[in-house]
This record gives C-alpha cells, sequence and structure tokens, in this order.
C-alpha cells in the first residue's frame, strides 16, 4: 500500500488532519497508509519505506526546513510541499488529500 507522510513538528493538529483525510479517502474508495511523522523522522522513514511512500507533506509550522527535506525526497524521488496552510487550519482533510494526489499523479 503507498502511503502519504505528513511530517510535522508535534503533531496534534496534524494528527487531527490525518483523521480527515483518511475519511475522505475511504469516502472516495482510495487506498493509501496516511499518517504523520515528527519532520525530523523523515530520512529514516525514507529509508526504510523506500518505494512505499508517494508524497510528503511538511505541516505548515516546519515550511523552512522544505528546501533541507527536498534533497531526501528527490534522493528517493519522492514529491513534497508545504500543506496548504488554510486547509491546515481549518482542519480540510479532502483539500490536503487533493494536494497530496496532486503531487503524486
Amino acid at each position: 500500500m503507498k502511503r502519504i507522510v505528513l511530517a510535522c513538528a508535534a503533531g496534534m493538529s496534524t494528527s487531527m488532519v490525518v483523521t480527515r483525510m483518511e475519511k475522505e479517502a475511504a469516502a472516495r474508495g482510495l487506498s493509501y497508509q496516511i499518517y504523520a511523522i515528527p519532520e525530523q523522522n523523515l530520512g529514516e522513514e525514507l529509508q526504510n519505506y523506500a518505494g512505499e511512500v508517494a508524497v510528503v507533506l511538511l505541516g505548515p509550522q516546519v515550511r523552512f526546513k522544505l528546501a533541507e527535506n527536498k534533497k531526501l525526497t528527490d534522493h528517493h524521488q519522492v514529491p513534497i510541499a508545504v500543506i496548504d496552510t488554510q486547509a491546515y487550519g481549518t482542519l480540510n482533510g479532502a483539500k490536503v488529500l487533493d494536494q497530496a494526489l496532486a503531487l503524486i499523479n
């Protein structure tokens, strides 16, 4: 199963976004493992699940680490972007899922 990884600082609000994304993916009949990890663990995550990670989305609170993490994701040929701030702030799982899918396709 392909993975959508959300990398963030602490994870509290990101876990709520994940829950909404999972519900939206299920409603659309999509099969992705969607979960959040601490941003500092991204390199290890990509190493452990090489070939399974379809996309990485950074929480807006760690947007300043995009360039650093892009080097990691480029090495594994995985797209990365910062989650749309408004979608994140309103816990709009559908919009964040759309963002992830647009990067995958």
